[in-house]
C-alpha cells in the first residue's frame, strides 16, 4: 500500500480531485470510450458472477449499476470501476443457499455498515499489513472453488443444489459425471478458445462480445440440430407486476425494496429478527473484509499503473456506502474489480466518470438488450467465469512464490490456499495472519543477537580486568527474543562479577523485554553482581523511565556510552551513574 493517502475521508476524493485537475472534454470523451469499453466486458461477467453466487442474473446488473455507481461517486480511487466480482463468490453462495435473495441482501447492507465503520475508524492503511502469501494463498483458494463449481455448467451435469462444502462439491461431480452433455462442453470449449485467442487479432473490441456471440450461435445450432443447450432464458425466469411471466431478464430499473422483504431460501418473505442478525453478523463481517481488502489492492495497482494516488479511507466510505444503498435496490456485495479497472485504464480513463459510464452502459443493456441477452448459453457463462479464476488465481505469481520465497512465505501461502479450498476464506485468513506472524515474530527474534566484545578493541580499547565482560545487543528485546537473550547472558556471566550492556543497536523494547531484563536485575541482585548498561536509545529509556527502572548503587547503574561504562585502568571501576543517566 504505497503512496496513499492515508489519512483522507471525504466522499467523492477522487472525483472531486479529477475534476479539479486540468479536466476539460477531450478526458471526458476518453472517460466516454473507457467506460462504454468496460460496460460491454462487465455486462456479462455481472451476470456470470451473480448466477455462480447463487442468485439470478439481473442482480449482477444492478449491482454494477447501483453500487457501480455510487462508489465512483463517493470513493477515493479514480479508476477503480466497481461491482459484482469473482472473490465473493465462495462467500455468496453458502449464503444465498441457507438464507436467500432476501439473506444475502441485508448481509451486504450490514457490510457496508461495517466499511463505513472501518472508513470512520481510519483502518485503510492497516489493509496494509496482510502479508502478500496471505492474499496470494487465498485468491489462489477462491479461484480454485469458483472453476469447480462451472463445472457444472461446462459439462451441463444434472445437479440440483451444489453440496457447501468443498469436498461434497466434488463428490456431486464425480456422481454426476456420467451424465455429461457433449452440446454443453463444445459450447462452453468454443467460447474459452474464442477468450483467449482474440486478443491476439489486437482489435479494440473485448473479447467477451465475439466470445459470446459465437457462443450463442454455437448453442442455437446445435438445438436446432436436437442438442438443446441450457440458457439464461431456459433456466431464469422472473413475474410481472400483472402476473405475466417472462423468461431471462426483466427489463425493468431495478425497484427499490427493503432487503428484508425480499425472499428467503424458501421463497417466502424474510422475516426480520435479532437471531437473522446474529447469524448473518459473520458472513457480513467476511464481505466486508473482503471488500477492503479487494478494493484497496486494487488502488494501489492502479496506482502503480498511473502514478496516481488514492484515498485508502475514502475508498473504503465509497464502497461502505455503495453496499449500504445497493441492497435496497436489489444490489448483491461489490467492490473494485482489478481485471476490469485495469481494463478501463488501458482504455484511456481519466476520472471516475468512466465508471459511472459504464453503469450507465449496463443499464442501457438491462433496458434494451434484455431478450438478446436471454439467448445467452450456461457454458458461456461458466467459460468466462474460468478464464476469470484463471486470471485472479496469479498462478505464475504463485509458482514463483513456491520457487523463491523463504519456507515461512511457502507455509502460509499453502494454508491459505488449502483453508480457503476446504473450509472458508475467513479462517484461511484468520490462520494465515496469525501463522504469518508467528513465524516473522520467530525470524525477527532470532536475528536478537548477544555478542561478547570483552575482547574487541574497536568496542574496549583497554584490557578489562579479569572478572569483567564486555556484551553488545543488536535488535529488539521484545517478548519473543528477550527472554532467551537475558538468559544466555545469566548463562555466559556466571564467572564475572561485572557484566557491560551496549544497547546501542537496541531497536525496540516491549513489555517482554522489561519483564525479562527485571529477571535480570534480581538475578544480578541475588548473585552479588553489577549490570553496566550503555547507549540506551530513546525509545528505551523512555519505556526504563516509565517503568521506574533506576540505577541500583553496586548493581545497576545507566551510561550514555559504552567508554564511559569501561574502567579508565584495568583496576578502576567506571564512576557511579545517577538516576538521571536513564
Amino acid at each position: 500500500m504505497h503512496r496513499t493517502h492515508l489519512t483522507s475521508l471525504k466522499p467523492g476524493h477522487a472525483l472531486q480531485d479529477s475534476l479539479r485537475n486540468n479536466y476539460n472534454r477531450k478526458a471526458l470523451i476518453h472517460d466516454l470510450l473507457a467506460g462504454t469499453t468496460v460496460g460491454i466486458i462487465a455486462i456479462p461477467l455481472a451476470m456470470a458472477l451473480a448466477i455462480a453466487s447463487g442468485v439470478a442474473p439481473q442482480y449482477g446488473l444492478y449491482t454494477a449499476i447501483v453500487s457501480g455507481m455510487i462508489i465512483a461517486l463517493c470513493g477515493g480511487s479514480r479508476f477503480s470501476v466497481s461491482g459484482p466480482t469473482a472473490a465473493f463468490v465462495v462467500l455468496l453462495f453458502p449464503v444465498a443457499s441457507e438464507f436467500g435473495l432476501g439473506g444475502l441482501l441485508l448481509a451486504t447492507l450490514m457490510s457496508g455498515l461495517i466499511l463505513i465503520a472501518m472508513a470512520v475508524l481510519r483502518l485503510g492503511r492497516f489493509i496494509q499489513y496482510i502479508p502478500e502469501p496471505v492474499t496470494l494463498g487465498f485468491t489462489a483458494g477462491i479461484a480454485v472453488v469458483i472453476a469447480t463449481l462451472q463445472l457444472k455448467d461446462v459439462l451441463g451435469l444434472p445437479i440440483e443444489t451444489m453440496p457447501a462444502e468443498y469436498l461434497g462439491k466434488l463428490a456431486a461431480l464425480g456422481t454426476a459425471l456420467p451424465n455429461w452433455h457433449l452440446a454443453e462442453l463444445l459450447v462452453a470449449s468454443i467460447t474459452l478458445l474464442t477468450l483467449l485467442l482474440w486478443p491476439r487479432l489486437k482489435t479494440p473490441l473485448p473479447p467477451h462480445l465475439p466470445a459470446i456471440l459465437i457462443g450463442a450461435l454455437l448453442a442455437w445450432y446445435l438445438g436446432q440440430n436436437g442438442m438443446a443447450v441450457e440458457t439464461i432464458g431456459s433456466r431464469f425466469h422472473y413475474l410481472l407486476t400483472d402476473g405475466s411471466r417472462g423468461d431471462g431478464i426483466p427489463p425493468l430499473l431495478p425497484q427499490f425494496a427493503w432487503p428484508w422483504d425480499q425472499v428467503d431460501a424458501k421463497g417466502q418473505p424474510l422475516q426480520l429478527s435479532l437471531s437473522l442478525i446474529q447469524a448473518l453478523l459473520p458472513s457480513a463481517f467476511a464481505i466486508a473484509m473482503l471488500g477492503a481488502i479487494e478494493s484497496l489492492l486494487c488502488a494501489v495497482v492502479l496506482d502503480g499503473m498511473t502514478g496516481t494516488r488514492h484515498s485508502a479511507n475514502s475508498e473504503l466510505l465509497g464502497q461502505g456506502l455503495g453496499n449500504l444503498i445497493g441492497p435496497f435496490f436489489g444490489a448483491i456485495p461489490a467492490t473494485a474489480a482489478i481485471a476490469r479497472s485495469a481494463a478501463n485504464v488501458r482504455a484511456g480513463a481519466r476520472s471516475p466518470l468512466a465508471s459511472i459510464f459504464h453503469a450507465l452502459v449496463v443499464l442501457l443493456a438491462l433496458l434494451a438488450l434484455t431478450r438478446i441477452l436471454a439467448y445467452i448459453p450456461m457454458a458461456t457463462m461458466a467459460a468466462l467465469l474460468m478464464l476469470v479464476a484463471w486470471n485472479m488465481s496469479e498462478a505464475p505469481k504463485a509458482l514463483k512464490l513456491l520457487r523463491q520465497a523463504p519456507g515461512s512465505d511457502i507455509l502460509v501461502f499453502l494454508c491459505c490456499f488449502g483453508l480457503t479450498v476446504v473450509f472458508d476464506m475467513v479462517i484461511a485468513i484468520t490462520v494465515g495472519i496469525v501463522l504469518a506472524s508467528l513465524l516473522f515474530m520467530k525470524e525477527i527474534a532470532a536475528m536478537t543477537r548477544l555478542t561478547d566484545i570483552s575482547d574487541n578493541p574497536r568496542h574496549v580499547p583497554q584490557p578489562l580486568p579479569a572478572d569483567w565482560q564486555v556484551y553488545r545487543i543488536d535488535g529488539p528485546l521484545f517478548f519473543a527474543a528477550a527472554d532467551n537473550l537475558f538468559s544466555e547472558l545469566m548463562l555466559r556471566g556466571k564467572d564475572s562479577r561485572y557484566l557491560v550492556l551496549d544497547w546501542q543497536n537496541v531497536s525496540l523494547l516491549d513489555a517482554g523485554g522489561l519483564a525479562a531484563l527485571e529477571r535480570c536485575i534480581k538475578w544480578v541482585i541475588q548473585e552479588q553482581k553489577e549490570l553496566l548498561i550503555a547507549a540506551v536509545p530513546f525509545q528505551g529509556l523512555r519505556v526504563l523511565a516509565k517503568a521506574g527502572i533506576r540505577g541500583i548503587p553496586g548493581h545497576l547503574s545507566f551510561y550514555h556510552e559504552l567508554q564511559a561504562a569501561l574502567p579508565q585502568h584495568s583496576d578502576q571501576h567506571p564512576a557511579p551513574a545517577t538516576p538521571s543517566q536513564t
